[in-house]
Parts: C-alpha cells; sequence; structure tokens
C-alpha cells in the first residue's frame, strides 16, 4: 500500500473511532453489561474482524441491532453467560463459513438489500432522538416505540434546545465543509465528519452551552474471561446463540455488500462472504473471552469509514488501535465531545445510506422490486432486521412464482 492509501486510512480510522466510541460504550450500557464491555469489543472484534475478514471497509463492533438481541438473553441467564454464548456463536458463525453458507446469504434479493438498507438507515436515526433531544431514551424494545416516547417525554419535561442547536451545526458543517474547502483550495483531505465534531464541540466550549457530552471513558481494555466458561450451560444456550448467529452473518454481509455499493466496487474489490463471516466468528469469539459480547458488522460506522475515503481493511484496524489510544491517554479530550454532535454525524450517515438516488431508481423498476422493498423496510423498522429479510426474500420468491420467472 502506497504512503498516499494509508494516510486516508489513518485518516478514516480516527473518524471512525470518534464515531465509534460512544456508540461503543452506550451500547455495552444499554445492553446489561459495562461502558467497558462495550468498548472492548469494539476494538478486540473490530481489530481481529477486519484483519481476519473478507471486507475492504466493514467496521464491527458492538451494534444496536444485537444489543436488542443480548438484552431478554442476559435478562434471562445472566451476564456470567456471555463468554459461552458469544464462543457458541461465533463457532456457529465460523462453520457457516466452513459450510460456505456466505455466498448464499449473500445472494439476498438486491430490492431486500435496498430495503433493509433503508430501514437501517431509519433505525440508526431513530436511535438518535435521545442525544437530539438531550433527553433520557424514552420507553419500549423497538426503535419507532422508543423515538415516539423520548419525544413525548422532551416535550412534557421542556426541550433542550442547545442539543438541537449542536446537531444542526454538526449537520451544517458536515454537508457544507467539502464545498468551502474545495473553494479555499484546501488540497489534504480531512473528513467532514471529523471537522463538524470539532467545531461543534469547540461551540459548546467557547459558548459554554449546557448540553450532555460523552463523560466519563473506562481505560481498562478487556480482561479474561474464558474460566467463567460453564459447559453445563451449553444445551441451554445453543439457541439464543444460533439467533446471534444468524444475526451476525446477516448483518455483517448485508452491510458489507452495501460498503461495496456506496464505493461501486468491482471485481476482487468485492468482499468475500465467506472470510468475511470467519473473521466476524473470530472477532466475536475473542471479544466474549475477554469481557466484551458478540458483535456484527456495524453499518453506520462503515458508512463513516466509506464515507472518510477509507481504501483497505487497516482503516479498520486503525480505527480499534485508536480506541485503545483513546481509552489510554486522551480520555479527558473525548469527554468534551457532545452527544448531539455525535447524533448530527450518525443523522448525515444515515442520510448517506439511504442514498435517495437509488432509491428513486429502484421505484422506477417493477411493482413487484417496490412491493418487496417496501415491506423488507417497514418489517427491519416496525419488527426487526432478521424478520426484515426473512420476509422480503419469501416476498421476492413468492412473487417470481406468481409470475413464473421460478419453475
Amino acid at each position: 500500500m502506497n504512503l498516499h492509501a494509508m494516510r486516508k486510512d489513518l485518516v478514516a480510522g480516527l473518524t471512525v473511532a470518534i464515531v465509534a466510541l460512544p456508540l461503543a460504550l452506550g451500547f455495552g450500557i444499554t445492553s446489561g453489561m459495562t461502558a467497558a464491555a462495550g468498548l472492548t469489543t469494539a476494538v478486540i472484534a473490530g481489530f481481529l474482524a477486519a484483519l481476519f475478514g473478507g471486507s475492504k471497509y466493514q467496521v464491527s463492533g458492538p451494534t444496536g441491532a444485537m444489543t436488542v438481541v443480548l438484552i431478554p438473553i442476559i435478562s434471562a441467564y445472566g451476564v456470567q453467560a456471555i463468554p459461552m454464548l458469544g464462543v457458541l456463536a461465533g463457532v456457529f458463525v465460523i462453520l457457516m463459513s466452513i459450510l460456505r453458507l456466505g455466498s448464499t446469504i449473500n445472494k439476498t434479493p438486491w430490492a431486500v438489500v435496498e430495503g433493509f438498507t433503508i430501514g437501517i438507515a431509519l433505525i440508526i436515526a431513530l436511535q438518535q432522538m435521545p442525544l437530539i433531544l438531550g433527553q433520557a431514551k424514552g420507553e419500549g424494545d423497538k426503535p419507532l416505540t422508543v423515538a415516539i416516547n423520548t419525544l413525548q417525554d422532551a416535550v412534557q419535561s421542556g426541550i433542550h434546545w442547545n442539543s438541537i442547536l449542536i446537531v444542526v451545526l454538526t449537520l451544517t458543517v458536515k454537508f457544507a465543509y467539502p464545498n468551502v474547502a474545495r473553494r479555499l483550495g484546501v488540497t489534504a483531505h480531512i473528513p467532514a465528519s471529523f471537522i463538524a465534531i470539532i467545531i461543534s464541540t469547540l461551540f459548546v466550549i467557547f459558548s459554554s452551552s449546557k448540553v450532555e457530552t460523552i463523560g466519563d471513558i473506562p481505560r481498562g481494555i478487556g480482561s479474561w474471561q474464558g474460566s467463567a466458561l460453564e459447559f453445563a450451560d451449553i444445551s441451554k444456550l445453543l439457541w439464543p446463540a444460533f439467533l446471534i448467529a444468524i444475526l451476525c452473518a446477516v448483518e455483517s454481509l448485508l452491510a458489507a455488500r452495501v460498503a461495496d455499493g456506496m464505493v461501486h466496487a468491482q471485481g476482487e474489490d468485492r468482499f468475500k462472504p465467506n472470510k468475511e463471516l470467519t473473521g466476524q466468528g473470530i472477532g466475536t469469539i475473542a471479544a466474549s473471552l475477554f469481557g466484551g459480547m458478540p458483535a456484527t458488522g456495524a453499518i453506520a460506522r462503515t458508512g463513516v469509514n466509506v464515507r472518510s475515503h477509507a481504501q483497505s481493511k487497516y482503516a479498520a484496524m486503525f480505527h480499534a488501535l485508536v480506541l485503545v489510544v483513546i481509552a489510554l491517554f486522551f480520555a479527558p479530550v473525548i469527554t468534551l465531545i457532545p452527544n448531539a454532535a455525535i447524533a448530527g454525524v450518525l443523522l448525515g450517515t444515515s442520510y448517506r445510506i439511504l442514498n435517495p438516488t437509488s432509491i428513486m431508481e429502484t421505484l422506477r423498476t417493477t411493482k413487484s422490486e417496490v412491493s418487496v422493498l417496501a415491506v423488507s423496510a417497514f418489517v427491519t423498522v416496525g419488527v426487526d432486521l432478521v424478520w426484515g429479510i426473512l420476509v422480503g426474500v419469501a416476498l421476492h420468491y413468492l412473487l417470481e412464482l406468481f409470475k413464473g420467472n421460478i419453475k
């Protein structure tokens, strides 16, 4: 790799790390574990899944979808079940790779992928509602329900306009910076997300705006949990582990496929589905054994990685290493970043993931494809990711059978 490409990967890794940090901490807490568990997952799974995986752009770690699956499992079996659960799930994912199921999963019809992508983008946007409003997360177990309840709570308790202002500022800088930099003749590539976070943070500091910031960051990265493995629990954890493995495989492969679509990857640049499963399985096993949790490809962070002009898998590996450095040396600085700025970056990313141009092209195709896209998106948001894929695929083949394209 040449120096220019390596520099782009370094900058992309740094940008993704800044976005990934609060998400990792938050997902660690909301899953029923700890902030340290989320950070450990982002570092260990993020590095190993990139190293052994088959995508040039995928960024892995704790995700909202995985958190939704883990919450009832941890409630039923306790945090002590996570090491064995992660090992079993990782083994299942690696077995999928050995059986070459990655290629099969990757043949998911494109209308389903588009619907899944739209659903994920909407979920990412909905998940930002508490940060946008500076409000505690509302009740509910679905993103839309949580967002609505959060908005209602904010209206009743009073809107935090400072948080909304920071979101608007972040989005304005994020979308305006590329044109401004071009007009000023700036040749060095600095991701707009990175600039937006810096400007928003400085604005909060110098204006003394009262907004929530990231806060304290744990400085420890992982501790061996292998001694907590309870082999007597294998039988009762097999099914939950299998569900986690399915989610990991589906979300990771589709996120990698979407990333390839964002960069119009061709030939050897396209991701290798079965190799990607191997990387995800290894990352989940290692993270779970060192105090983390099962991981998956993270479409939001992957989207930021692509938009930050990552050139190779080194960007995702750099992101993991930057998180280690941040946790050990720069925690006091990072604590100053406003949560609303992170929300603004992710809102911008969800818009990019939506790709309105691609949606309009799809809407001009057959009615059956539009139906598959719409249903996949609706079920992804309203039910969950796995059902969004399953229902979308089933509808696609039913419509094909009805049209006589399947014999």
